[in-house]
């Protein structure tokens, strides 16, 4: 049985949770702590994916206005709104005890781990791929994660109480998300366990659910303990000199702001690339940033991407991203190496 340490890093903001989950993942790859489960509790904060573009995804004036501090994790996915009615939990371990070493297997057995805690408590939750938990179609989790070698962080959110207004008040909610679900809003999308139960629940009731959900499909055994003061030091360190900075958060923002810029999607409109042209003919890749709720491992491949088309001949680019994916070990989920090549195509055509 595969023992799995419980901790509770208790209210913080976001980007001091952000700069803890990396020391958490830190700390594992150098083997100074054990395979760990985490519980989060969020100040009011609204949240960017790894890759995604700040001010398209969040609405600036809103969050300053409101006291909602903005984060980017370094995870993937889409933008989220916290506060103390969501509770966060994340998972980092050795994938390898997970039984399977794909990022798309690994979300589909978190996620029924997770649903399967949450139905203890009087609701059917159930996994929607590509990376939600959701009850009667409306999501109550979102998930996401990434690895470090052999070190997996997968992290989660559950909505116990929710304030739709304050959410919409502060995300730029894109449209082919609420078009693909014929919503209105995207607060139609969500639902959180107040409304489903007609109370809210304890704190420590909805954290003993997931655990046991863990423990039941995983077979762990799962015990509370202390934090260890080496991941706080180093939090506090990843703090100051990355997760906490606004340079960090505002790193990708609005990238086809300028009047050279080109810009196209893939069809499911989840990943934009943004191209500057060079060379006499303009048949050159001067750069090239792709932004999107996408879920990539390992956080520098979209990257490394970038830096692997500069110079390219623009009528090369669909093998060169091909053999980019090939000789490199990268997990995605729901997007193919392809569909790079679409979204740059579609800003070209």
């Amino acid at each position: 049985m595969t023992y799995i340490r419980v901790i509770d890093t208790g209210l913080r903001t976001g980007r001091e949770n952000i700069a803890h989950d990396q020391a958490m993942v830190e700390c594992r790859v150098e083997g100074l702590t054990p395979d760990s489960f985490k519980f989060i509790h969020f100040k009011p904060c609204a949240l960017v994916g790894r890759h995604q573009s700040l001010s398209q995804e969040l609405k600036l004036d809103a969050c300053e206005r409101l006291g909602v501090q903005t984060v980017r994790r370094v995870t993937g996915g889409g933008a989220i709104y916290l506060d103390e009615g969501q509770l966060g939990w994340a998972l980092v371990c050795d994938r390898r005890i997970l039984g399977t070493p794909h990022l798309a297997d690994i979300t589909r057995e978190v996620c029924t781990a997770a649903a399967k805690g949450l139905s203890t408590l009087g609701i059917e939750a159930e996994f929607r791929p590509r990376n939600d938990i959701e009850v009667g179609g409306q999501k109550i989790s979102g998930t996401g994660g990434f690895f470090d070698g052999n070190i997996l962080i997968f992290q989660g959110t559950v909505l116990i109480d929710l304030n739709p207004e304050r959410m919409m008040s502060v995300l730029n909610v894109p449209a082919h998300k609420l078009k693909k679900r014929e919503l209105e809003s995207a607060a139609q999308r969500v639902t959180c366990l107040r409304e489903l139960l007609g109370y809210v629940p304890a704190i420590d009731d909805v954290q003993q659910a997931i655990v046991s959900g863990f423990e039941s499909h995983f077979g762990f055994d799962m015990c509370a303990a202390d934090l260890d003061p080496v991941e706080e030091e180093r939090a506090k360190l990843i703090y100051d000199e990355e997760i906490g900075r606004d340079e960090f958060v505002r790193e990708i923002d609005n990238p086809g702001a300028r009047a050279d810029v080109l810009s196209g999607t893939n069809e499911k409109g989840n990943l934009t690339a943004y191209i500057r042209l060079d060379g006499a003919k303009n048949d050159r890749i001067r750069e090239v940033i792709f932004t999107g709720d996408v879920f990539v491992t390992p956080p520098r491949t979209l990257f490394d991407l970038e830096a692997h088309l500069r110079g390219k001949f623009v009528r090369d680019v669909r093998a060169h991203i091909a053999s980019f994916f090939e000789l490199a070990d990268i997990g995605m989920i729901s997007l193919q190496p392809s569909e790079f090549t679409d979204a740059i195509e579609d800003a070209l055509s």
